[in-house]
């Protein structure tokens, strides 16, 4: 494919319509290595003690859903990003699941009262402490996996671009909430890699999750995904970090 024929093609998928956390348009062109937990899993085993769930930034409540089977009787969602927000409540509501809208960021106020849940959880939403505290009935668990603040950094070096939330580690989060009162039981970190088959997935990529690299387009950054091309051309990978950390901790 010459090089402007190429150009057009990264066009088209910078347009390319994404909702919810929903990267199936990058079907066997993305590669996320997986860390030794299952996310689903751990959650599912915490639901079946649980008679209350809440799901902290549901996204589209895509994940929420996949574990419908194990949900206890009381369930509900938050999301701060508008477009997620309504697709949430769309999809949730027919389950009797009321999706709320709160900010993803540690002063989210949740509209909730106090000690309303038995079970909080939150996949790669940002949470605050206190209100997690508050939210937690006595003996309460919260469950929580996070993308590392620096995880990805590689790639967005390559666009000019640096780690937007560098301090967001493990040891930071957990002191949030031994801070908050909560007990932490439990804390995990893992590196591993997600590989892109072309630069047209990283376009894509990009384009769904714009704090990566601000205000990417094909345009402002078409020397750098020609840099990438030439790797691919050269057969080399386009290998890059990846790093989570799961936290579980309870109210006493």
């Amino acid at each position: 494919m010459d090089r402007e024929a190429l150009i057009g093609e990264w066009k088209r998928e910078e347009t390319e319509p994404f909702a919810g956390w929903d990267f199936s348009h990058l079907a066997g062109r993305w590669m996320l290595e997986e860390p030794p937990w299952s996310y689903a899993d751990r959650v599912r085993e915490l639901m079946h003690g649980a008679k209350s769930l809440l799901d902290l930034g549901t996204g589209g409540g895509e994940r929420l859903l996949e574990m419908r089977a194990d949900w206890p009787p009381t369930v509900a969602a938050t999301e701060g990003y508008p477009p997620n927000l309504a697709l949430a409540a769309q999809r949730l509501a027919p389950y009797g699941v009321e999706v709320q809208e709160a900010d993803s960021n540690e002063r989210q106020i949740l509209p909730y009262d106090d000690g309303s849940f038995d079970l909080v959880i939150s996949r790669h939403s940002a949470f605050g402490g206190a209100e997690v505290m508050r939210v937690l009935a006595p003996g309460g668990v919260f469950f929580t996996q996070q993308v590392h603040g620096r995880s990805g950094e590689d790639l967005q070096a390559r666009f000019g671009a640096v780690p937007e939330w560098p301090y967001a580690t493990m040891e930071y989060f957990a002191g949030k909430l031994t801070a908050a009162g909560l007990d932490l039981a439990e804390s995990k970190e893992w590196s591993g890699k997600m590989v892109f088959a072309d630069v047209g997935a990283i376009v894509y990529y990009l384009k769904a999750t714009p704090w990566i690299v601000p205000d990417f387009s094909v345009a402002t950054h078409l020397d750098a995904l020609l840099g990438l091309q030439e790797e691919v051309e050269a057969g080399k990978q386009l290998a890059f970090g990846r790093r989570l950390y799961i936290l579980k901790a309870r109210k006493g």
